[in-house]
């Protein structure tokens, strides 16, 4: 096995205990989105406080978005822009084999 097998390898199995030892650890917490945690501190620090704008979809539908349709959106946001991201990734690879092949189709000056 090369070193950057053993390399991946063990960053993956980091990652699998960072994201799975915390379910375990914090057994019975909840685990909130960071709007929830905001607007309940907003309400402990200003009781009477009514927000000053509603979502644009929300006001389309007459009411909240459901969490499905929530997390649809989200995953194809994430999915946009890892395809952007992911396009000039690929894009930076290839100019860069261009360019090594350019120099060495070139003939060396003596």
């Amino acid at each position: 096995m090369s070193k950057n097998t053993k390399t991946v390898l063990i960053l993956l199995a980091l990652v699998l205990v960072i994201a799975i030892v915390p379910l375990f650890a914090l057994k019975g917490a909840e685990f909130g989105g960071s709007d929830d945690a905001g607007s309940v501190m907003i309400e402990k620090i200003n009781g009477h406080y009514e927000p000053w704008f509603t979502p644009v979809l929300e006001t389309l539908i007459g009411g909240e978005l459901p969490g499905e349709i929530e997390s649809l959106l989200f995953c194809v946001q994430t999915g946009i822009g890892v395809g952007i991201i992911a396009f000039f990734m690929g894009r930076f690879v290839e100019r860069k084999k261009w360019q090594d092949k350019e120099n060495a189709d070139k003939p060396k000056e003596k």
